[in-house]
């Protein structure tokens, strides 16, 4: 017998390591990948979308108009008139994009000084308006 018994008293022992079980699962193995690794490389045709590079959009400066307590109307910090007012705020409506105005009065400033301004925006063709708030003034 290969393997020793207990009854016999033999002192037969098989130090070889027996490689029909490993044989046997290389070739398992070897089978398995011969069958797979084809199929694996078959790819997925996918129809991925395009990508485009187009520039950023450049944003146009904000306009400030603002109105002093006496009625002054300031364009950024030139002092200008009503009239010239509205042919500016026309140019400016003709820009692509167009800018954003940013409004402030005084304090102590009439509505009415701002409502002229405001309806001139409108008249004018501009469509941002914006009244930041100063937080030192509350």
């Amino acid at each position: 017998m290969a393997m020793g018994s207990l009854g016999d008293g033999e002192d037969d022992f098989n130090p070889e390591i027996n490689t029909t079980p490993l044989v046997d699962v290389m070739l398992v193995l070897l089978i398995i990948f011969m069958i797979t690794i084809p199929v694996m490389n078959h790819a997925v045709k996918i129809d991925l979308p395009r990508a485009t590079n187009q520039p950023n959009e450049i944003k146009p400066e904000n306009i400030n108009l603002s109105v002093d307590e006496n009625g002054k109307i300031f364009w950024n910090v030139e002092e200008i008139s009503l009239e010239v007012l509205t042919s500016r705020i026309a140019e400016s409506a003709k820009m692509e994009p167009q800018p954003e105005i940013h409004i402030r009065g005084a304090r102590t400033v009439q509505y009415e000084k701002v409502a002229q301004i405001m309806a001139a925006v409108q008249r004018g063709g501009l469509k941002k308006i914006g009244f930041p708030l100063d937080p030192s003034m509350q």
